[in-house]
């Protein structure tokens, strides 16, 4: 898996977009505009450099192109991520998060709209999506191997407010710090839901000391999130 998520120095300057908001216009329709005009200069770009960054990955090396995607970013957005992988129907999968930042959507949301369509070498994402099978991924963390099947997770449904607050437990969490614990806490809810969806309809999320009464697995979650996104929809 070709993944460096990456984000460029935050203090690197947004590049400009010539021309003001028309008079009467609001913030929010000028933030679309200019989010669609920079959404556009990166997809000429994008197909311009498309042979090059084919070529790179074709050759198993990402870090010939690493920079020249990060600079391309940088234009829809500097606090924008990226990150190349294998994709799940594509050979490969470009994603730029936004990292559940909505002061950010207006540009991946501009960026999803004027993607090319996907086919068999890429396909392109807003958001970094959930695993097919959260169950089979294994986290390394201070050397030592978490598998995410082990986790369980109590939920409590707040249909009136669309929200679901959970509760995670791993086996693992007594050997492991609090910085630690807190990131074996959330990478399963991302890898099971993916970003946007967790960031949409998760609400308290707790680490649980011990294995609560009552708890599902991570695809029991996951069924549980989407149908409340259905509905609440």
């Amino acid at each position: 898996m070709f993944r460096f998520l990456r984000r460029r120095d935050a203090e690197a300057p947004a590049p400009s977009v010539e021309g003001g908001a028309a008079e009467g216009g609001s913030a929010e329709t000028d933030v679309a505009a200019e989010a669609a005009e920079r959404a556009a200069a990166f997809w000429s770009w994008w197909d311009d450099n498309l042979p090059e960054i084919a070529s790179a990955l074709g050759d198993s090396e990402p870090q010939r192109i690493e920079n020249l995607v990060a600079d391309a970013v940088v234009g829809v957005h500097p606090d924008l991520t990226f990150s190349i992988e294998h994709g799940e129907k594509a050979a490969f999968a470009l994603v730029i998060s936004s990292q559940a930042d909505p002061g950010l959507r207006p540009y991946t949301d501009a960026w999803m709209a004027a993607a090319p369509a996907a086919d068999t070498l890429w396909e392109y994402h807003d958001s970094v999506p959930a695993v097919p099978d959260p169950t089979q991924v294994t986290v390394n963390l201070r050397g030592e191997k978490y598998p995410l099947e082990q986790v369980r997770v109590v939920a409590q449904v707040d249909e009136s407010e669309g929200l679901v607050d959970v509760a995670v437990y791993h086996p693992g969490f007594g050997a492991l710090d609090e910085n630690a614990r807190r990131a074996l806490t959330f990478l399963p809810l991302d890898a099971t839901l993916g970003e946007r969806l967790a960031a949409d309809r998760l609400g308290r999320v707790e680490t649980a000391e011990a294995e609560p009464e009552g708890s599902i697995g991570l695809l029991e979650l996951r069924e549980l999130v989407r149908e409340l996104d259905r509905n609440a929809r």
